[in-house]
């Protein structure tokens, strides 16, 4: 990865996606009633400290501004539309346009202090920081539905920890209740203009709930761009998802119900990429994240930069994917 024009190499990841807790995050984004707190538990410390240095580690943290304006991007959707009760649930909205302009004041990397929180007994891994890039998470996060990504860096000088803000979007499809409400006009006072953008609105959302479900026009419309997973060359229809590359969460309307925002794939590689684990070039490769080990790689039979030719790719494609490159992803995409 490229910081600041410099070429590090990844040495390492961290075997755990680091949940950002309720406890954690500032008041504003609370769900619970706590005082907050800035230690946070990130595993064992058997793994915290095979991945940070020994007992006692003090270690110098990145984050990219990019990063962090695409998990504001990711993330506007709930910041707008909140599935949870956060504490100022109706000032959320506000809070998003704010946030999202302190990160674009931000310098491009954002350094902090990681700190070992040793003294603290028993089995469990925590670390604290007092500096400014560190509470910035606590600021921006919204818990239980944000991780956090990282890797160890090196350009051959020093070593540095790069840390990436992601959202959970499946943990929020579970909490959401997915009801879809939609108006109608009273008995018989519907003037023609109305009964036609009524049966548009109500069409649109059937679409859109059929969508959820892998059904209707959708997956029939992608079905037509893609005959088969592109992976196996599998082709019967019953044992295809409709994955989408922009996650259905982070998706408006038009874009849940937009066969160009979607591929045809086996269970696996669907779930593969839709948790971030692979994602395409625009010359049809494929990356793998190194969140995954090499020796499970090689057991699935992928390999990093493998050109699949039947892979669906266009003009439409690649402004889904990146997003997907950008929130999704777990890892460093760099176009090859």
């Amino acid at each position: 990865m490229q910081v600041d024009g410099e070429k590090y190499k990844t040495l390492s990841v961290y075997n755990n996606m680091i949940t950002v807790p309720d406890c954690v995050v500032s008041g504003s984004n609370k769900i619970g009633d706590g005082h907050g707190e800035a230690k946070l538990y990130i595993g064992s410390k058997a793994e915290m400290h095979d991945f940070f240095g020994n007992e006692k580690f003090n270690v110098k943290c990145i984050m990219l501004k990019s990063d962090l304006i695409a998990y504001m991007n990711a993330v506007k959707n709930e910041y707008l539309n909140p599935s949870q009760e956060y504490a100022r649930k109706a000032d959320l909205p506000e809070l998003w346009k704010k946030r999202m302009t302190k990160v674009n004041n931000l310098p491009n990397v954002i350094e902090f202090i990681l700190e070992d929180q040793y003294q603290i007994g028993g089995p469990r891994g925590y670390i604290k920081s007092f500096d400014d890039g560190y509470k910035l998470i606590r600021e921006l996060a919204l818990p239980l539905i944000s991780y956090i990504y990282s890797e160890k860096i090196s350009n051959g000088k020093e070593i540095l920890f790069y840390w990436k803000l992601f959202v959970d979007f499946e943990r929020i499809n579970e909490v959401q209740n997915g009801a879809l409400v939609f108006k109608y006009g009273k008995k018989n006072t519907n003037t023609a203009e109305e009964i036609v953008n009524n049966q548009e609105i109500h069409t649109q959302t059937v679409a859109v709930r059929e969508a959820r479900v892998g059904q209707g026009k959708y997956r029939e419309q992608l079905l037509d761009q893609c005959h088969y997973c592109p992976f196996t060359m599998i082709s019967e229809e019953r044992l295809l998802i409709a994955s989408h590359i922009k996650p259905w969460f982070a998706a408006n309307d038009e874009e849940k119900i937009d066969p160009y925002n979607g591929y045809m794939l086996s269970p696996m590689y669907d779930k593969l990429f839709d948790r971030g684990y692979i994602t395409f070039t625009e010359s049809k490769h494929v990356i793998l994240s190194e969140f995954i080990s090499p020796r499970t790689w090689k057991q699935i039979g992928l390999k990093n930069n493998e050109y699949f030719q039947t892979l669906p790719m266009d003009e439409n494609r690649i402004k889904y994917l990146k997003f997907h490159h950008e929130s999704v992803f777990k890892g460093n995409y760099e176009q090859i």
